[in-house]
């Protein structure tokens, strides 16, 4: 008696589906030039096609094949918007977070450095001197400062930290002396 359900059920499901499938052999215009199917996602799809975009119903693509076009745009589409959701939840709570940052303007150096507890977001030669007749190399960038390959005559040190800023004191004042490189010696010639 239960092999005959379960055959019954068998049957009954697939003669379901058989009447929810999609006709393949149709074409996508006979398919949307029917009133009551205008309004179906597979005739509101657009597609590039050699550059030019262009309704799916306009096209002698197969049913199926549209189907597959439409489906393969819905997921595409549902991901999208997924991705969508968790960057708005991350942008939501970086924004509740207390973020504190600091710009100070450093003359006449090769380096920059932040104060103890900030991290560097950015190091930006603001001024430069026509004798030097460009702007100078950024060498070293790190958490704690940035340092120019040459002494440039103004930087903008940005840095940042998340909750209470730390409390200035006298010791985080002071800024991080630079650390030369030595500088490569020509090799002579034999």
């Amino acid at each position: 008696m239960t092999l005959k359900f379960l055959a019954t059920a068998v049957v009954l499901a697939l003669a379901a589906a058989g009447c929810q499938q999609i006709p393949s052999e149709m074409s996508v215009a006979e398919y949307c030039g029917n009133a009551n199917n205008v309004n179906k996602d597979v005739c509101k799809v657009n597609v590039e096609i050699d550059g030019q975009k262009r309704a799916l119903a306009e096209t002698n693509m197969s049913l199926s094949q549209a189907r597959q076009v439409a489906d393969a745009a819905m997921s595409k589409a549902n991901s999208a918007q997924s991705a969508a959701d968790a960057a708005m939840a991350t942008a939501t709570a970086a924004k509740a977070q207390n973020i504190n940052c600091v710009t100070s303007t450093v003359q006449r150096s090769k380096t920059g450095a932040c104060a103890p507890g900030y991290k560097l977001l950015s190091c930006t030669q603001t001024r430069y001197t026509f004798k030097a007749g460009a702007p100078s190399i950024l060498r070293e960038i790190s958490d704690n400062g940035c340092r120019y390959q040459d002494k440039v005559l103004e930087m903008q040190v940005r840095c940042c930290t998340v909750g209470e800023p730390p409390t200035a004191t006298e010791a985080t004042a002071t800024p991080v002396p630079p650390q030369p490189t030595a500088p490569k010696q020509p090799t002579p010639a034999t």
